[in-house]
């Protein structure tokens, strides 16, 4: 089915990323990107170590996003501004709307200053700082230190909802319990759950976990969640497609409902496992038809604050 006809309203990317390691590494940083070949959580990264920008994202599928978020790209950033004023002037060379998830550290004394220098961008939206630690698996482990139980963290949490900031949480499922504790006193804070909340461990003590914690997690009244990220933990998603990850699909649209259930490409990340379209098709053919319009562009749009046009 040709994708205007599978999606007539188009759709929002909910996540995905533009880089330039080649030819504008030295001015932005891109550690991991510039270290070719050295593992990462979700594989080898060395096919995507090079310059992705924002002409090879928009024609990735026959019809381009009507809009898109781009979440950034790298923890270890020396000023994460200079990522968002890259993404800002890609997407206004190719008139393309985006909202910009940047980089900041909760905990620095200087908060305040850069969310400020985010900011003079039309596009920045809110925060991720990824938070993913397991003490057993260090192979999977992205965050460099236990974030969520720092005061000073948690403050910065705070700082975001007086801001009207989002916050994109990139977790396991082990740590939910204490997310929900850290994100006990902001309330108003509109968070989104990257990446499925990263269903890792698929045996069977391992998707308990996971459902247990979906389900809390949704409880939580301004939280959101993404149908992403699925080639960086599920061996099966390339081969398979939406039957391997049916059953985490049906949970999330049962505990979040479609409104709180968005759609992202995580490329070009994902284009390690699986052609962009296909990454549409298939998780369209997972859900209701019914239910196509909120997951594929109207949960981000209220979510990110994208005004579609």
């Amino acid at each position: 089915m040709a994708l205007n006809d599978l999606l007539p309203s188009g759709y929002i990317d909910a996540h995905h990323h533009v880089w330039a390691p080649d030819t504008r590494g030295d001015e932005i940083g891109y550690g991991w990107l510039r270290d070719i070949g050295a593992p990462k959580p979700f594989g080898d990264p060395t096919p995507i170590q090079r310059d992705y920008l924002m002409e090879e994202f928009l024609a990735e599928a026959e019809v381009a996003p009507r809009a898109s978020v781009h979440v950034q790209t790298d923890g270890a950033l020396p000023d994460p501004v200079a990522e968002t004023a890259f993404v800002q002037a890609e997407a206004d060379r190719c008139d393309h709307t985006v909202r910009i998830v940047g980089l900041a550290d909760l905990s620095a004394g200087d908060l305040a200053e850069t969310l400020a220098r985010h900011g003079a961008y039309n596009g920045f939206c809110g925060v991720r700082q990824i938070v993913g630690r397991l003490a057993h698996r260090p192979d999977l482990t992205f965050a460099p230190r236990d974030f969520m139980a720092e005061n000073q963290w948690r403050e910065g949490l705070k700082r975001l909802e007086g801001d009207g900031l989002t916050f994109d949480l990139q977790m396991y499922p082990e740590q939910a319990e204490q997310a929900l504790e850290a994100l006990s006193a902001t309330p108003a804070l509109r968070v989104i759950i990257d990446h499925a909340l990263c269903p890792y461990d698929q045996r069977a003590e391992g998707y308990e976990l996971w459902n247990k914690a979906v389900g809390m997690l949704a409880a939580r009244p301004n939280t959101w969640i993404k149908l992403s990220g699925w080639g960086m933990y599920d061996s099966g998603w390339d081969r398979f497609g939406v039957e391997a990850i049916q059953p985490y699909v049906d949970d999330i649209m049962l505990s979040f409902g479609a409104d709180r259930v968005m759609w992202g490409s995580n490329y070009p990340v994902e284009k390690l496992a699986k052609r962009y379209q296909a990454c549409i098709e298939e998780i369209a053919g997972g859900i209701l038809s019914e239910q196509h319009d909120a997951v594929f562009l109207l949960s981000a749009a209220t979510a990110y604050g994208v005004k579609l046009t």
